[in-house]
């Protein structure tokens, strides 16, 4: 939303709205949340600590409401708002077909190795590494929200066997006849692709892991499109210095910007993102007007 302000600030301008804009690439820290918010009456969250203490100083100043922009909540302390009686809201159902193409995305770079092809020719070179073929091969997919659907969705079109893991997931008929459901890490060893499109919550948080990862195939591909926090990234190093892990296409890290001396940086056949899967000009308009329209409305500004 930073990044298309300009169109957004006509918007604010016409409620009679100040818009206070901060210089970020990803997330802002505590302290700098704390001199921000008690001087604001609303706050868009981006990925940014969102904590108690970080709520709680806002509400000593004059913060009355937050919308948190776009899916992922895991950085936001809602029990705390609940507790300060801060109104504050999400804005789901925003990404599922972006997010979800970029998985397709990455399973099909990971699959022919398009990346390491790109990478050779800009270097003078002409590699031709054997890839394997989608059809027939089967995904193991963690979480069916309304990002794993559409992962699902696309992923079925070129011809994957999609077993699905989510024990809260909505299924329709449909889905039973064309997908696979089981508890996870149940028939696990038969996948060719990881990919992971959960929630980041305390019973997700690392569970892609050194158990888990031993019961998968030898040269598995995994894909994390969702939060880094689902995956050990230190089980994921092992596993690819190993040979166990084939290759792994990472649009989120534990920590982000992914550090300079993070080992991951070492694996050529690696794909490596900025946090980015929802970030088309269509989504951030849809989302970004959903964000403004709550936040207004929690404002009581007409």
């Amino acid at each position: 939303m930073l990044r298309l302000i300009d169109e957004f600030r006509p918007v604010f301008e016409e409620k009679g709205v100040e818009l206070v804009t901060p210089n970020v690439v990803q997330t802002l820290t505590e302290e700098e949340l704390i001199a921000i918010l008690p001087k604001v009456d609303g706050w868009i969250i981006g990925d940014d600590p969102a904590t108690e203490k970080v709520f709680k100083a806002g509400k000593d100043g004059n913060l009355k409401a937050a919308v948190k922009w776009g899916v992922g909540v895991d950085n936001v302390d809602f029990n705390a708002c609940k507790a300060l009686g801060i109104p504050i809201m999400n804005t789901p159902l925003m990404f599922g077909e972006e997010v979800g193409s970029l998985a397709a995305h990455y399973v099909i770079g990971l699959a022919r190795q398009t990346f390491f092809i790109d990478r050779g020719v800009r270097k003078g070179e002409w590699p031709k590494p054997a890839g394997i073929s989608l059809m027939n091969k089967t995904v193991a997919l963690i979480g069916f929200g309304d990002i794993g659907k559409s992962t699902a969705r696309m992923l079925n079109a070129f011809g994957l066997e999609i077993n699905v893991y989510d024990p809260f997931a909505s299924r329709t008929d449909e889905d039973e006849m064309r997908y696979r459901f089981y508890s996870f890490p149940t028939e696990v060893e038969k996948a060719d692709f990881v990919v992971v499109t959960c929630a980041l919550t305390p019973e997700t948080r690392h569970l892609i892991n050194v158990d888990s990862i031993s019961l998968m195939k030898d040269g598995v591909r995994i894909i994390n499109v969702s939060r880094g926090g689902v995956i050990d990234e230190n089980a994921l190093i092992s596993g690819l210095s190993d040979g166990k892990i084939h290759s792994a296409a990472l649009d989120v890290f534990e920590n982000e910007p992914l550090p300079s001396d993070s080992p991951l940086r070492e694996f050529d056949r690696c794909i490596f993102g900025t946090h980015n899967g929802s970030n088309t000009i269509d989504a951030v308009r849809r989302a970004s007007n959903q964000a403004m329209k709550l936040l207004f409305g929690f404002l009581n500004i007409e």
